[in-house]
């Protein structure tokens, strides 16, 4: 059995802080927490890799104010997807 892999609050958390869209997450390393269950949920859901980085994008723009970089969306919901892939 692995540990420490795949689709675990835990590894989200991780992985959000590592993204740090507003850079706070050294000083705030719960800022992100909120982003937690919709995340998880929606993955064990088998949401695909649009749904996620559309989730993304409307969590930037309507809970963080932020005008969000198409690129940096993409490139996170490939890493959540990854997680996804090893939890499977």
């Amino acid at each position: 059995m692995r540990t420490g892999t795949g689709l675990t609050e835990k590894n989200l958390r991780r992985l959000l802080n590592e993204w740090d869209p507003i850079g706070v997450a050294d000083e705030v390393p719960d800022e992100y927490d909120c982003m937690l269950a919709p995340l998880l949920g929606r993955l064990r859901r088998g949401a695909d890799h649009a749904e996620i980085a559309a989730f993304l994008r409307t969590e930037l723009v309507e809970h963080f104010g932020l005008t969000p970089i198409p690129s940096e969306l993409e490139a996170v919901a490939t890493r959540l997807m990854a997680l996804k892939a090893e939890d499977a």
